[in-house]
């Protein structure tokens, strides 16, 4: 009967089923087959839609498609541009810094690559061949997962039990290795093609340095207000009002009609994530009352006990999910049961945290099903064997980044240790 049902499901996933209607039949029938009752399913949906950390969720997510929507690209473009456009590999330099920035916000959706992609490839062309302008625009399409105030790292923290403030300042050092290694070579690849460079001048920068202000200053919000000691939610509820107050009144780029919209297409993300966040959860609550980390460990344990060939095949495996299925649905799915695998081999979770999240934001642009390449297959009219061959230079370097951020656990920890005092609870 479980060889039939397990047929069944998998069939309903390969047919393109929804992801939370298979996670939920799977918990449904493995509680019914078992002849236990479904009540646990019900306390652990509940438990996740009710945490008292929930609201920033929403909060979040609609104050980046508020940016999105606004002409903050432009702006944020225009200053990078005329600070850092005279740099040999300036120009790349300003693409990875100002997706990192959307996708902090807006998470690895492809909405990063759909807002700025138009924007920033003709630039990139002005300077670069085709396969380099599209490799960099996919990879940088999912960087800027580890910055406060990503939903991913956000969701993680709920899903691992730690403080959402200190998974915030864990993620800023291994975010800024990963944009480091990047611009590292954008500007070595410029010198030795001897790219192209604007002139600098102090009037195009102080304008458009008056021009985007408003939004530069919106990260200095977020971390002001965590390390002022202000609960997370009022943060989340401040940068929202912020956002609404410099697009709407001060840019007047978008128009209070505009919001309703915005609201609709946030909370269609948000409400996805929810409804895969709880029937996720009790899915995994079954796994776990099953044992299924305890085997998966033992059976780990019976191969090999050694740390470092452990993270190797954990970071196999994670690229691989990343690779398959959206990072949410990821988090909910694999954290779990990833969490006492970790313990028993005395990797922090924090740290593992910062190792999920890393590989999945490779998994974006990995061939062959990434979700990144499609994205950007469809936005800028391409192959997707030329995206294929575009972004494997740029997976071999974020490669090197995920050695760094896996076996120097202190890129994590280090600056949540010095910080321990200022971090916002989870509860």
């Amino acid at each position: 009967m479980g060889i039939i049902i397990g047929i069944g499901l998998t069939a309903f996933a390969i047919l393109g089923g929804s992801i939370f209607v298979l996670l939920g039949g799977a918990t449904i029938i493995g509680y019914i087959v078992a002849e236990d009752p479904l009540s646990p399913i019900i306390t652990d949906f509940n438990r996740i839609i009710k945490h008292t950390t929930i609201l920033i969720i929403p909060l979040f997510t609609f104050a980046g498609y508020v940016i999105a929507e606004g002409k903050a690209p432009q702006r944020l473009v225009a200053f990078a541009r005329a600070s850092v456009g005279w740099l040999p590999g300036g120009i790349a330099v300003i693409v990875l810094v100002t997706c990192a920035f959307f996708t902090t916000f807006t998470g690895a959706s492809g909405v990063t690559i759909i807002a700025l992609g138009g924007l920033v490839y003709p630039i990139l062309r002005q300077t670069y061949n085709e396969r380099f302008s599209l490799g960099l625009i996919t990879a940088s399409g999912s960087i800027g997962l580890l910055f406060p105030p990503s939903i991913p790292l956000i969701l993680y923290a709920i899903i691992a039990e730690v403080p959402i403030g200190t998974m915030f300042f864990a993620g800023i050092i291994p975010g800024i290795i990963i944009l480091s290694v990047l611009s590292t070579y954008c500007c070595g690849w410029s010198v030795f093609e001897k790219a192209e460079r604007t002139k600098f001048s102090w009037p195009t920068f102080v304008n458009t340095l008056w021009e985007a202000k408003w939004e530069i200053l919106l990260p200095i919000l977020i971390l002001g207000g965590l390390f002022s000691g202000i609960n997370l939610d009022e943060v989340a509820a401040l940068t929202v009002i912020y956002v609404c107050i410099v697009e709407i009144c001060i840019h007047r780029s978008i128009s209070v009609k505009t919001l309703p919209r915005l609201v609709k297409d946030s909370m269609i993300l948000v409400g996805a994530i929810l409804i895969i966040l709880g029937i996720a959860t009790a899915f995994t609550g079954y796994l776990i009352n099953l044992g299924v980390p305890d085997l998966v460990l033992e059976w780990i344990q019976s191969f090999t006990k050694n740390k470092i060939i452990t993270l190797i095949g954990l970071n196999i495996f994670l690229l691989i999910i990343g690779c398959l299925m959206d990072i949410f649905s990821a988090i909910v799915i694999i954290v779990p049961l990833l969490i006492p695998i970790a313990e028993g081999f005395g990797i922090d979770k924090i740290h593992l945290g910062i190792i999920v999240l890393t590989n999945l934001e490779i998994g974006y642009l990995t061939p062959p099903v990434g979700l990144n390449l499609f994205i950007s297959s469809m936005k800028f009219d391409k192959s997707i064997i030329l995206l294929y061959r575009s972004v494997l230079l740029f997976i071999g370097l974020l490669l090197i980044a995920l050695i760094l951020v896996t076996y120097i656990p202190d890129l994590s920890l280090w600056l949540p240790r010095v910080l321990g005092k200022i971090t916002t609870p989870l509860m």
